[in-house]
């Protein structure tokens, strides 16, 4: 009898939020390009506003930027709020949270999502703290309990990356969370689709707007593992910085780029813009090596979602062959060699040749079984 008295006291001190529904994404982006975190987001959304009987909104903010309100409905959303303006052609915190801010208010959508970016975590923490409520940060998991909570579970690695931790916000609205990119699958484009497009007014003039930016200075030559389609990655087993040259000359033959552990880059071995995992970059490529990799959970949230993961280590029992579609156990000295080798030959057996504009084309003929 306590019990259910302390749980009829508890709900009925639970806030009413009926008015607060939808999922809401904010897209990000930069030279009217957006970041494909935020179609990722989409398609995440659309399954979460499903399971709500919610509809799925995104908001679009800059300059110039009618179009990718056009592809935000391509890519699932139900209404597009569109927020155009001089003053929010290049990412500042005040003007852009202040839009945020503004329809968040108007619109209260139950839930709100941002890419885990540099951008994403800045614009979500500054709208957290006004409104306030609660933000859950770097998530790699979402879904929602059904009405009536319609809470969002947000989960993310924790306990130094050792296990999962469920986060909820129960007693505010909206709910918001940053999400890894590559984490979620956007939905295929359908130019067919049609959506709701609303413009809303810039909450800031520039004369209001403390900060300026003078110039942007784009950064060449920079990896990028996000949208590498072949990644090779190494870990605590090749033993040493040398053995990532193996790596990356088969990581050339495939037309890829080197990875790593974060253990190997703790080593000093490699570069942290190489590290997968948690604390490194979340990625999705259609082909994975995971050589001398272990599979600590703080490397494969970030690689798990891989097309084709192929896991090669001495240990038949690592803990990464749960996660490959194809594992070899043995001596990675001998194999990556071996496997280089035949990229290369392979790749060399169906190259093109050279047209020979002097040879005369034989005539094939083609007879068919009766």
């Amino acid at each position: 009898m306590a019990n259910e008295q302390t749980t009829e006291q508890a709900e009925a001190a639970m806030p009413d939020w009926s008015a607060y529904r939808g999922v809401l994404i904010v897209v990000e982006q930069r030279d009217g390009v957006a970041k494909k975190v935020s179609w990722q987001l989409l398609g995440e959304g659309k399954k979460l506003a499903a399971k709500l009987d919610a509809p799925l909104m995104a908001l679009v903010i800059g300059e110039g930027v009618a179009h990718l309100a056009d592809e935000a409905v391509h890519y699932g959303a139900d209404r597009v709020y569109l927020c155009e303006a001089p003053e929010l052609r290049t990412y500042r915190t005040r003007p852009y949270s202040r839009v945020c801010l503004k329809l968040i208010e108007e619109a209260k959508p139950e839930i709100v999502l941002f890419g885990a970016t540099a951008t994403g975590r800045d614009l979500a923490g500054a709208i957290a703290t006004h409104l306030p409520t609660g933000l859950t940060a770097d998530t790699t998991q979402l879904d929602v309990e059904p009405p009536p909570s319609r809470l969002l579970l947000a989960s993310r690695p924790a306990f130094s990356e050792k296990m999962m931790a469920t986060i909820l916000c129960k007693q505010y609205r909206p709910q918001m969370a940053t999400a890894r990119a590559g984490v979620f699958q956007a939905l295929p484009k359908d130019t067919a689709r049609q959506g709701e497009i609303v413009a809303i007014e810039a909450a800031m003039r520039e004369d209001e707007i403390a900060a300026q930016v003078l110039d942007f200075l784009h950064e060449t030559g920079k990896l990028n593992l996000e949208d590498a389609e072949i990644i090779v990655a190494g870990g605590r087993g090749l033993g040493g910085p040398e053995p990532f040259g193996l790596l990356a000359e088969l990581a050339e033959a495939l037309g890829g780029v080197v990875g790593a552990s974060r253990a190997a880059v703790d080593a000093g071995w490699i570069g942290h813009e190489h590290q997968v995992g948690q604390t490194g970059a979340t990625v999705r490529p259609k082909l994975y090596f995971a050589i001398g990799i272990s599979g600590a959970v703080q490397h494969t949230v970030g690689m798990s979602n891989a097309d084709v993961v192929v896991a090669i280590n001495k240990d038949e029992k690592a803990p990464i062959f749960q996660f490959a579609h194809y594992g070899m156990v043995g001596d990675l000295f001998k194999l990556v060699p071996a496997i280089t080798q035949e990229v290369k030959k392979r790749r060399t057996l169906f190259a093109k040749p050279a047209a020979d504009t002097t040879a005369s084309v034989p005539t094939l003929e083609r007879s068919e079984a009766k």
